[in-house]
């Protein structure tokens, strides 16, 4: 995993992300066992303790669980709710619209932005 930690929100969060990302694109897969928490806080260059804490979270929110004495996994998708890749996406493009808003785009606008960013990084891929 790659782990790119920044000041803007708690590590513990942008861990919970890290791992959901790897989630949704396939990387982590329902059934897969996660490492072990000092093994993942090793290799991310965290406090156990924080890492232990972004786990807990995940558990909490149903994407992985525990088997006793056998460790974490990774939970099914939730039937009937939306998927991690969906719920990602949401998140980023609020945030998105959010950061436009602030620079005083009105909706229009920024359909506007995105289309023509989009059709001018497909133009640049090939």
């Amino acid at each position: 995993m790659a782990w790119k930690f920044n000041n803007e929100s708690p590590i513990y969060l942008q861990i919970v992300e890290i791992i959901k990302t790897q989630i949704a694109q396939g990387v982590l897969k329902p059934g897969d066992q996660v490492p072990a928490v000092r093994e993942l806080a090793v290799t991310a260059g965290v406090n156990p303790n924080t890492m232990q804490k972004a786990l807990a979270e995940l558990e909490r929110e149903g994407v992985l669980y525990s088997q006793r004495t056998a460790g974490r996994f990774v939970a099914e998708p939730k039937a009937g709710g939306g998927s991690l890749r969906e719920e990602l996406s949401k998140k980023h493009i609020q945030a998105y619209v959010d950061n436009m808003r602030s620079l005083g785009y009105a909706d229009s606008e920024i359909c506007a932005v995105l289309e023509t960013f989009l059709k001018e990084s497909t133009a640049k891929a090939e």
